[in-house]
């Protein structure tokens, strides 16, 4: 049986795929964990919608501030340099093409990179899209990571979204649990699957056609213990 990524896989991958001296934003859910991988030999400067610019994990023997939360409302530090500053000079940086790479979570994406992200059917949670449609639209490129299917099955990557829009053709590369794929204008991409994968088995768990990168290589991360 394939073995997929498993969550802390899944964001050591992105982590990796960041360019030194790259400035990036992370999406609340699973994308808030890609900063404990941040690469040690590449500065990332990591930016949290909700005002910080220059995040670093803490380490166990950090004492958390609770005066120093992420969008997500967990305790983060500040690398040498980095600045907090108000929820409205944040969206500047946004609006104003100021940030490389936003990653986002999903609960859809089409063939065309349309993202659906904020609200499922029956969702009790707020009934408004926030800050991610500004990140989907102000950022140089969109990252989406997710697991490749949802818990009963269906694909997540789908030839048109049936779920309320974030973004129209917005998404530039898909991380998942099983295959990294890129968004082109000739549609979608594989560019790295797991080891053992077969591409039409991939293709089979995806609901939207899939090529296979000429260039393909396997999707390999070291073993990680989960957080």
């Amino acid at each position: 049986m394939v073995q997929a990524l498993t969550r802390d896989q899944m964001c050591w991958r992105v982590a990796h795929d960041f360019d030194e001296g790259t400035y990036v934003n992370l999406g609340v859910g699973l994308p808030l964990g890609v900063l404990a991988h941040s690469p040690a030999d590449r500065e990332i400067i990591y930016h949290s919608e909700n005002g910080i610019l220059g995040m670093e994990p803490l380490e166990e023997s950090d004492e958390p501030d609770a005066n120093l939360i992420n969008a997500g409302k967990r305790p983060v530090k500040l690398m040498k340099g980095g600045s907090y500053f108000h929820h409205a000079d944040s969206f500047l940086m946004i609006r104003g093409g100021h940030i490389d790479v936003c990653v986002l979570g999903a609960y859809e994406i089409s063939e065309k990179g349309d993202l659906a992200n904020w609200r499922l059917p029956k969702s009790k949670g707020a009934p408004a899209v926030g800050g991610a449609m500004d990140l989907a639209y102000g950022a140089k490129k969109l990252y989406v990571l997710t697991d490749h299917n949802a818990k009963d099955g269906s694909p997540k990557i789908v030839k048109e979204c049936t779920l309320p829009l974030t973004g129209v053709t917005c998404v530039d590369r898909i991380f998942t649990d099983l295959a990294v794929i890129d968004v082109t204008d000739e549609g979608l991409l594989v560019r790295e699957m797991i080891d053992g994968l077969e591409f039409d088995e991939l293709q089979n768990r995806t609901g939207a056609p899939l090529r296979l990168a000429n260039d393909w290589q396997s999707l390999s991360v070291p073993q990680l213990a989960e957080a």
